[in-house]
């Protein structure tokens, strides 16, 4: 495996691809979510913040300001010189496409930029948009990230997504048609899920080709609908050792090549109220290596097709 770890971690991946060390900078793009305006909701999914995710970009300021911005950190931080701005709050393909074309190419106008990550709901994929990313795929790195969460009907109902499996079948369909990269999102330890139907989340995702996954712990932020309902019936959530012990099955049973993109929720620490375990990622993260290691298990030990 890349970079010391027993799984394919995207900065290896990328390092192979691109060359080089390569940064990730997280932009706000100015999005909404037709589960926030009206469209299909306006209490967006039970797990989201106010930021719809993007605690960690800059926000307000212009897409080449906030490039710049976040350029200054990551260079400082892991001294790179080659980035893929992520447009990552809220919904990044829910708007007319003459939007999209804007922000997306502005970014791609930056010096440094190298490439984009978009991440989006698998019912936020029209023709015309998918067109156009086939496109910028031929011209640029390029991936779209998907919110799966779970493939069990009554965790989507409870989490308010909107949508089902049957709407990210689809969707991951129209992008490999296309030869357009997919990573997908998981949320283990969601309320009611037994450690069998979270291993069969991953097993379903394990048999989709996706080019990448992220696998978040769950966790609650203060701003969230979750948050409200955590403090008015208390559910369980996952110590740390179950969550390290989940992940090892998880990643023995994803094919080796899949690539590795999270291994754990990373709340924004000012809002985060459970579990205390998710406030320090580099922590969990090690917990995780030395599981591996102590364990013997490394990605695709146990993948089947």
């Amino acid at each position: 495996m890349k970079d010391g770890k027993r799984y394919n971690n995207l900065s290896g991946e990328l390092k192979k691809i691109l060359g080089e060390k390569t940064g990730k900078l997280s932009i706000d793009g100015g999005f909404t979510c037709p589960n926030r305006d009206g469209h299909l909701g306006d209490k967006g999914c039970l797990f989201c913040g106010e930021r719809g995710a993007g605690e960690f970009t800059i926000g307000t300021l212009e897409i080449a300001e906030q490039i710049k911005s976040q350029m200054n950190i990551a260079r400082k931080k892991w001294n790179v010189n080659k980035f893929i701005t992520y447009f990552q709050s809220f919904t990044n393909t829910y708007a007319p496409i003459e939007k999209l074309k804007e922000l997306y190419e502005k970014s791609l106008d930056q010096e440094g930029v190298v490439g984009l990550a978009i991440a989006t709901r698998p019912d936020c994929l029209s023709l015309e948009v998918l067109d156009y990313l086939e496109e910028l795929n031929k011209r640029t790195f390029l991936w779209v990230e998907l919110g799966l969460q779970t493939i069990h009907p009554e965790s989507h109902r409870l989490l308010r997504t909107g949508y089902g499996l049957k709407t990210y079948e689809d969707a991951i369909s129209e992008l490999k048609k296309r030869g357009i990269k997919v990573v997908t999102h998981l949320i283990l330890g969601l309320p009611g899920e037994t450690f069998d139907q979270m291993i069969e989340s991953v097993k379903y995702v394990a048999s989709t080709s996706t080019w990448g996954i992220k696998l978040h712990s769950l966790y609650i932020q203060r701003d969230t609908d979750l948050y409200t309902m955590y403090l008015e019936e208390p559910f369980s959530i996952m110590t740390l050792d179950e969550y390290v012990s989940l992940i090892g099955k998880a990643l023995a049973i994803l094919p080796e090549d899949m690539v590795i993109h999270r291994l754990t929720g990373d709340g924004y620490k000012s809002l985060l109220f459970l579990p205390e375990w998710g406030k320090n990622k580099l922590s969990v993260i090690s917990a995780i290596d030395k599981y591996l290691k102590e364990n013997d298990i490394w990605q695709g030990q146990n993948f089947k097709l």
